[in-house]
């Protein structure tokens, strides 16, 4: 969040625009490929070793990231970045499982929450005010001083248990690197699609078989090998967790889509300033952030929690076709109650989706768990940018130029210098172009509204102030039964 409204200024000082967006990518590239293999080795190996090894990676990558001397240089140590932000995410919430018992972890993944969407809102405007005053250099340095006060705390007070295994630890070699082929291709198909390439172009069509390809042959792999970087018995133990990921797919869609779209209307169609884009969502975050804390300390305090993402899900459903209904004269006050409606799901569904999730599988698995459902987020924004960003270039002319992710920026910088009657066609374009996108989210949302009702409300063990161990039980020995941490 940070970073991107660093980017004109750091193609002004190195150039590469051409490759400015591999910034991003790489990055994100990186992050969703090495998310599972972190979840693993938390699973085999010491959860808080790893955890502080991914933030130490990450602070190292990021001091690079400062000193990189040009555009090829940044887009490599950005990659770098990625491979320990995987980490931090999947060792984050795999620790809330591990410390907690799952009645206590839906309020602290509320709290986690709130501080995504403080990130998410405030991240560009401290981009915006380090870039201005202290140069875009510093946007990556400004991390090393909060990561290593993450670090003396996580080092000093972090007690967690030590992962139960028999025998030597095994790394499934073939299934990181299938997996890691797999989501690669995937992430390139969905970034390309509707672009760079069209969607039934070959390049997109045969990305598309490499990744099916190499995915098959990493379930292949799976079941058979002795210590599975994604076990399958945590997707056949019991049917929440397959619905959770749904769950988070969904919302990963949603979520992306409305983050990186609500702004460019706003500022396009509703003349808002870009200078305080970060403001403009804030009625969605301030929404997540009530919703996402109440839910937690209602499930704590009565250990239930299907009602949340079935109504996150509902809400989701609605406030996407609110959103579709926008058009030229539509008011910004109406915009953020459409918004709000949307933060409220969003809050809803998903952190408790990882509780759900998490409340399905077995401690030792804890780990995988956890990174599989920040996997599943990641790729559902990945395919949901693809998806509408192809919406986007049909129905506004010149829309790949003017996309938000592309070179153009936000997309009014490029509408203020059209003529009147160009201008106010480009706007309507725009009007259009959400409505298509945020219809087409809504009906994405029914998938999730689905999978909500389907859950199954498994009582949740432990009291408020147990531990996760006094709450842990085999789920193996009753599939359908209370499966736990």
């Amino acid at each position: 969040m940070i970073v991107g409204t660093a980017m004109p200024t750091v193609v002004a000082d190195l150039g590469g625009l051409d490759h400015m967006a591999w910034v991003v990518t790489g990055y994100t590239l990186a992050t969703a490929c090495s998310t599972p293999v972190w979840g693993k080795l938390g699973d085999l190996f010491d959860r808080k070793a790893m955890f502080l090894a991914s933030i130490g990676l990450f602070l190292a990558a990021s001091v690079l990231c400062g000193a990189a001397p040009s555009m090829g240089w940044l887009i490599a140590f950005r990659v770098l970045q990625g491979l320990g932000a995987g980490g931090m995410g999947a060792g984050a919430f795999a620790l809330i499982g591990v410390l907690l018992p799952p009645r206590e972890r839906g309020r602290y993944q509320g709290m986690v929450a709130a501080v995504m969407a403080v990130g998410q809102l405030g991240g560009p405007l401290v981009g915006g005010f380090v870039t201005g005053h202290l140069g875009w250099r510093w946007a990556f340095y400004i991390n090393v001083p909060v990561g290593l006060v993450c670090v003396a705390w996580c080092w000093i007070t972090l007690r967690v248990p030590a992962p139960s295994r028999r025998g030597g630890a095994t790394i499934d070699g073939w299934g990181i690197a299938f997996l890691t082929g797999a989501i690669s291709t995937f992430v390139m198909a969905a970034t390309w699609a509707g672009s760079t390439y069209a969607w039934g172009s070959w390049q997109i069509v045969g990305l598309g078989a490499v990744a099916l390809g190499l995915l098959a042959a990493f379930v292949a792999t799976e079941r058979r090998v002795a210590e599975p970087l994604m076990p399958p018995r945590v997707y056949r133990g019991h049917r929440n967790f397959p619905l959770a990921a749904v769950l988070l797919t969904v919302t990963g869609v949603t979520l992306f889509g409305a983050t990186l779209y609500l702004p460019l209307y706003q500022q396009v169609v509703q003349s808002a300033s870009a200078s305080h884009s970060g403001l403009l969502l804030l009625p969605m975050m301030i929404a997540t952030l009530v919703t996402s804390n109440i839910a937690g300390r209602v499930m704590t305090a009565t250990g239930r929690y299907k009602v949340f993402p079935v109504t996150g899900a509902l809400l989701l459903v609605v406030g996407m076709g609110l959103l579709s209904t926008m058009g030229t004269d539509t008011s910004r006050l109406a915009t953020s109650a459409y918004m709000a409606v949307v933060g409220a799901g969003t809050g809803l569904t998903l952190q408790m989706s990882n509780t759900i999730a998490q409340n399905a599988v077995r401690l030792r698995d804890m780990g995988s768990a956890s990174a599989a459902t920040h996997l599943f987020r990641n790729l559902g924004g990945s395919l949901g940018i693809a998806v509408f960003a192809s919406l986007f270039a049909g129905s506004v002319a010149g829309g790949a130029a003017l996309a938000p992710g592309e070179g153009g920026g936000s997309g009014s910088g490029g509408a203020a210098a059209l003529s009147s009657t160009a201008h106010a066609a480009y706007v309507a374009d725009v009007a259009h172009a959400t409505h298509l996108i945020f219809l087409t989210g809504a009906l994405i949302a029914l998938a999730a509204l689905l999978a909500a009702v389907f859950i199954e409300e498994v009582p949740l063990r432990g009291k408020p102030g147990a531990k996760a161990e006094d709450a842990a039980a085999d789920p193996g020995a009753k599939p359908e039964g209370a499966a736990v941490a």
